[in-house]
C-alpha cells in the first residue's frame, strides 16, 4: 500500500456581506493550484457563510509547496474571512514536517490510523 495523503481542512468564516468577493476569489486558488504536480485533490464547497477547502497531497513538501503557491490569494481571503478552524490529516511522520511552519495557524493534528484505497 501507498503512504497515505496529506490533507488540509481549512473552514473559512466569512465576514458579514463578503461572501460574493470571497466566492469570486475561489477560481483563482483553483488556478494556481491546478499546475502543483503534488497536488491529488482540490475543491470549495460552502454552507452558508462558512467556506471550505478540500485538499490533499502527495507529502508535506507537496503541501507546503502549494502554500507558498497561494500565498497572496490567501493573505487577500483572510482580508474577508476568519479561519475558524484548520485540521491537518496525514502519517505521522509528514505532520511532523509540517508542525513548525503551520504552528501559527493553530492546527488540529490529526495522525493516519488506518485506511483502504482504490
Amino acid at each position: 500500500m501507498s503512504q497515505p495523503a496529506v490533507s488540509i481542512h481549512p473552514y473559512f468564516k466569512i465576514h458579514p456581506g463578503k461572501l460574493a468577493a470571497a466566492q469570486a476569489l475561489l477560481p483563482a486558488f483553483v488556478a494556481r493550484t491546478a499546475s502543483e504536480p503534488a497536488c491529488l485533490s482540490y475543491e470549495f464547497t460552502i454552507s452558508d457563510e462558512v467556506v471550505f477547502c478540500r485538499e490533499s497531497y502527495r507529502d508535506a513538501e507537496g503541501a507546503l509547496t502549494h502554500l507558498g503557491n497561494v500565498d497572496a490569494l490567501l493573505k487577500e481571503l483572510l482580508a474577508m474571512a476568519d479561519l475558524a478552524r484548520l485540521e491537518i490529516h496525514g502519517p505521522a511522520e509528514e505532520i511532523e514536517k509540517l508542525k513548525e511552519p503551520l504552528a501559527a495557524f493553530n492546527p488540529t493534528w490529526f495522525v493516519f490510523a488506518c485506511g483502504a484505497e482504490r
